[in-house]
């Protein structure tokens, strides 16, 4: 089957002229190139399916790379494929043929209907008419989501290459959360898989970031990080991993998304935390990588 994909980039590494630091961004959910036979196939209106993007966080963390930090974005729309889930972790229910082993059918998001290939987006609405073939997701899974974590650890390799370390920051944005009990509903979700991804230092600068420009911050609860926040981050290894959930009302309507007036004060607090990172010395903070003969013991 031919990519959706054939005539147009599915993602892209943007690049700083100078690498002067090991941080790379990440922005996999943030696509709204939608190819024209994938909306033939939902459903969904043009604005309905566009309910899961993670809109604009690709424009928020677009300084990076003119800072010294490269930024991987996806094109592709979290509706059409999630680079933040396991390679094959798919609902039997979705295909016209079954599923061997190798399938993960039975996780929490495949139920949830928010597998490799989502069955719904926001608000539980179904994405497609019909159901679909197997090679439909290989090509996707095989094309696309394989390539684009290649290009992800090819940045985390240099970074380390270069510098010791590396640090992934997993750029998404949330719904706005509803109030709990007494206490106000975060604007800000840090999420390192409750200490295991990053070291305590490095959280405790992006939330003080976000903190002292009166935004409020929470700690895993309820976005402790995903796949690639667990998967690429090592901090025994040297690479560390924190993902970053940023509420989508402080920069847009929510329901058009369209950016509201305080979309350049959050892309400018932004750029305040890239340039933070990048000013570090994230050797320091974070602690060095563990030498060859010391990991070997």
């Amino acid at each position: 089957m031919r990519s959706d994909y054939w005539d147009k980039p599915a993602f892209e590494t943007i690049r700083p002229r100078r690498l002067v630091a090991p941080v790379v961004f990440n922005s996999g959910h943030s696509g709204r190139v939608y190819p024209e036979r994938f909306l033939a196939m939902t459903r969904l209106d043009h604005l309905s399916i566009r309910q899961s993007e993670d809109a604009w966080v690709e424009e928020l963390f677009a300084r990076a790379p003119h800072l010294g930090a490269p930024l991987l974005q996806a094109h592709f729309p979290r509706a059409y494929l999630d680079v933040n889930r396991e390679p094959w972790e798919l609902d039997p229910t979705m295909f016209n043929e079954p599923l061997s082993d190798r399938f993960n059918t039975t996780s929490p998001r495949v139920a949830a209907g928010l597998g490799t290939l989502a069955r719904v987006v926001a608000e539980n609405k179904p994405i497609y008419r019909e159901r679909l073939c197997i090679a439909d997701a290989q090509m996707r899974i095989e094309g696309i989501y394989h390539p684009y974590h290649t290009a992800l650890q090819k940045l985390l390799s240099e970074a380390m290459a270069a510098f010791g370390v590396a640090i992934l920051i997993d750029c998404h944005s949330m719904p706005r959360l509803t109030r709990s009990g007494d206490r106000p509903s975060p604007d800000i979700v840090l999420g390192d898989r409750y200490g295991t991804t990053c070291a305590p230092g490095l959280i405790d600068l992006v939330e003080t970031v976000f903190s002292s420009s009166g935004l409020r911050v929470a700690r895993n609860r309820p976005y402790a990080g995903g796949f690639a926040t667990r998967s690429y981050g090592r901090p025994s290894h040297g690479v560390h991993a924190l993902q970053i959930e940023v509420s989508r009302h402080l920069y847009m309507n929510e329901t058009t998304l369209t950016k509201n007036d305080n979309f350049n004060a959050i892309r400018q607090l932004v750029e305040r935390l890239i340039f933070t990172l990048i000013g570090l010395d994230l050797v320091a903070l974070c602690g060095p990588a563990p030498a060859l003969n010391a990991a070997a013991e």
